[in-house]
């Protein structure tokens, strides 16, 4: 488990102050290569790897033995490009050293008065505890233990607070509306504060519902509403009326029938709305829910906690959700310095973290997602981070395992060099970062981190979700990696 304040370590200062990494070459020259698969690009060296990519923008990487820091090979390390959702390690070695792995996140009924008769003489409470992972289920065991306590009615308001954190209405306000990977934050989120929307073909229309689905429930949602168009384009819009999320969409975009998950933009109102429907059927009729800007004091009755920290990592990671990396990072944040302003400030106190805590000593990141292209990381920053977290053991475990692929790009599940990293895509943007067990078993930590962009800059707003050009250059991307991960796994394992 990673303690509090372990990071600052005297393995932090050789890593810092040595020139382990303070030095590092923009070229190592590679030693005799024994036993390779022809897969390897090894053969070629760093420099033809990086030339023959074909890849237009920027590419830094480097590579270090994870158990002394000792660079092994490096291209341009010291520049920072945006990093990602590679961004994502920082913040779950942020979030283990501040909230430790034990942390629960709490979501809680309390009533400001007292209950008699079944009666509650107040206003009951809904309050967010910043738990990113809060779903349907987790509202109905709520309602469940609301009627385990003895209430059967509420005799003054229903409220909703979610202001642990601070709101934002968009992850990326550079990013389509209806994109479900950039939804509102705020103290509050649920199902990921996302919406799912159906649609049918009706006879000479169509049937649509908005809902708040799980595997158990279906409640519909009426904070979220949608209008079918006749239209080709745009396929969406959207306005915020009151509170309530105005959706339309294009009629010549449905098809017979589909479904997809939209942004939740009034996460308060959006969780008050379902968790009325989920106390309905037990029988307790809550007014509509109301968002209060501050706290009431009151009695406890009833919560819902989530899994402990470092499950919700792995998760995080492994399906690199950005709701739950700015969630996580927020209430870390406000663990550490107080509530933070606003995201970009949570970002910042992240990135004062990385630089006292991991000798991150460029590191610049305006989010916890890395969904923010204005983010900057170097490759040689990284190495530092997983230099120190290979020791103290951690954050491994909780990376997806990565496996080089064939020529035909089929992953080979068997092949002796094993990796176990994080992914980072934007448009143009693409980086990976981790550990790579060699052939020989040796531990490498490394870093590879390719932008272009001034194509990024290029591309439109409605552009965002599926840009021209966008798939070819991450594909190239992505097979620069491989060729990098294949030379390091079987250079420096042998």
């Amino acid at each position: 488990m990673i303690s509090r304040r372990r990071f600052i370590t005297t393995a932090l200062a050789t890593l810092g102050s040595s020139s382990a990494l303070a030095n590092a070459p923009s070229y190592t020259p590679r030693p005799r290569m024994r036993g390779l698969n022809p897969l390897s690009p090894g053969r070629d060296g760093l420099e033809a790897i990086l030339k023959n990519a074909g890849l237009s923008g920027e590419v830094v990487c480097a590579v270090a033995d994870a158990r002394n820091g000792q660079v092994l090979e490096s291209a341009d390390g010291d520049r920072g490009l945006p990093p990602a959702s590679v961004a994502k390690v920082v913040t779950a070695l942020y979030a283990l050293d501040t909230l430790g792995a034990g942390h629960r996140f709490r979501t809680r009924l309390i009533a400001t008065g007292p209950v008699q008769n079944g009666v509650l003489q107040g206003d009951l409470v809904l309050v967010g505890g910043g738990d990113p992972t809060l779903s349907t289920d987790g509202l109905a065991d709520l309602a469940a233990g609301m009627k385990a306590a003895g209430l059967r009615q509420v005799s003054g308001r229903f409220l909703v607070w979610d202001g642990m954190l601070p709101f934002v209405k968009s992850i990326d306000p550079g990013q389509p509306d209806h994109v479900g990977y950039s939804p509102a934050v705020s103290g509050i989120a649920l199902n990921f504060n996302r919406v799912h929307f159906e649609w049918k073909r009706a006879g000479g229309s169509w049937a649509v519902s908005m809902d708040a689905r799980t595997q158990k429930y279906r409640p519909e949602v009426f904070t979220s509403k949608m209008a079918v168009v006749r239209r080709d384009l745009p396929v969406y819009t959207y306005q915020d009326k009151s509170g309530v999320d105005h959706w339309t969409v294009a009629s010549g975009a449905l098809g017979n029938g589909g479904a997809r998950w939209l942004p939740v933009r009034n996460p308060a109102l959006y969780a008050g709305d379902v968790f009325q429907t989920l106390a309905r059927a037990h029988g307790i009729a809550l007014p509509n829910p109301r968002q209060v800007a501050r706290m009431p004091s009151g009695s406890l009755i009833a919560q819902h906690q989530s899994d402990p920290l470092p499950v919700l990592l792995k998760g995080m990671l492994k399906y690199s959700n950005n709701l739950m990396a700015e969630m996580i990072g927020m209430s870390a944040s406000l663990q550490r310095d107080g509530r933070p302003g606003s995201l970009a400030a949570s970002g910042r106190s992240m990135s004062s973290w990385a630089t006292a805590n991991l000798g991150m000593q460029s590191c610049r990141l305006v989010d916890h997602s890395g969904l923010g292209d204005q983010s900057r990381l170097s490759a040689n920053d990284m190495l530092r981070a997983l230099v120190l977290a290979h020791r103290d053991g951690a954050l491994k475990p909780l990376l997806k395992r990565i496996y080089l692929q064939d020529a035909k790009g089929r992953p080979m599940k068997t092949h002796p060099v094993q990796i176990a990293a994080k992914t980072g895509t934007l448009n143009f943007v693409s980086g990976l970062g981790g550990f790579v067990t060699a052939e020989d078993g040796r531990e490498l930590a490394f870093a590879i981190f390719s932008a272009d962009l001034s194509a990024r800059s290029r591309i439109s707003r409605a552009e965002r979700e599926r840009p021209a050009g966008g798939r070819s250059w991450n594909r190239r991307a992505k097979r620069l990696q491989q060729a990098l991960l294949a030379r390091w796994g079987q250079v420096y394992g042998s």
